[in-house]
């Protein structure tokens, strides 16, 4: 993060003269995620760039990657990112517009690569964050979960695999359904919050400027999304785990 973006493009280009474009990229990538950790004050302690992996004959895109690690001064307070019981208040944290560009619905179910992704703003990105630390470190909610590659949807259904614990949610007719559950918007956290504590959440966040709206609620045994899809955890879950098996024996 710290290299100087002349010095990597003259590496890079000795390494691939033939395609400076994405050596260019590699240079905006690395000066992108140096300005990040700056403004999120994240605590890299190592870094590398792929740039000749391959798997079966097919190169992969050049990828730089960093390593951090934080310090987390009471474990007591550790929360998971799986559902730990029915009953308990689901909210989403984080502005939403329903991002599908570069998204991993795009390319999984239209086959499509196109579009950009989700525009970053730091300080934005950095304020839901803060505040989720917040709610963590004041006891207030279970369970905790980013919306990153695949969406809202695809972290919900994460969130059942660990305890089997499913829930009931209905997405807000804001736009539309399959934007809402797989759109890649940055900056966007599931909560869970005991039904005590409801009313805690929603004072701290007033006045905060913080995007929130209450998805739903956990149950047992099944996830669902009111008019759209129903499944029992258990095969989300056989799905889940048999895929890398079914793969590795093919």
């Amino acid at each position: 993060v710290g290299a100087q973006p002349l010095a990597i493009t003259n590496c890079l280009n000795f390494g691939n003269p033939e395609k400076p474009e994405i050596m260019g990229q590699i240079v905006g990538a690395l000066e992108g995620m140096a300005e990040a950790c700056k403004v999120l004050d994240y605590p890299v302690i190592s870094g590398n760039v792929s740039l000749y992996n391959e798997t079966g004959g097919k190169g992969i895109f050049p990828t730089p990657a960093i390593g951090g690690v934080g310090l987390l001064k009471d474990a007591g307070k550790c929360i998971g990112n799986s559902f730990l019981k029915a009953g308990d208040a689901i909210f989403l944290i984080g502005e939403t517009h329903g991002h599908l560009g570069s998204s991993l619905y795009l390319r999984e179910i239209l086959q499509r690569e196109d579009g950009a992704p989700p525009q970053v703003d730091l300080q934005a990105e950095r304020k839901p964050g803060d505040f989720v630390r917040s709610l963590i470190a004041g006891n207030i909610v279970t369970a905790c979960h980013d919306c990153s590659d695949g969406g809202l949807l695809v972290a919900l259904t994460e969130m059942t695999y660990r305890n089997g614990i499913g829930a009931t949610v209905t997405f807000p007719e804001i736009m539309p359904a399959h934007a809402f559950a797989f759109g890649e918007d940055q900056a966007r956290y599931i909560v869970t919050v005991p039904a005590t504590q409801v009313r805690t959440l929603l004072d701290k966040v007033k006045n905060t400027g913080i995007p929130i709206v209450q998805l739903g609620i956990t149950q047992e045994e099944t996830l669902e999304v009111t008019g759209h899809m129903e499944c029992d955890v258990k095969e989300l879950r056989a799905a889940y785990e048999s895929w890398l098996p079914g793969y590795m024996a093919a």
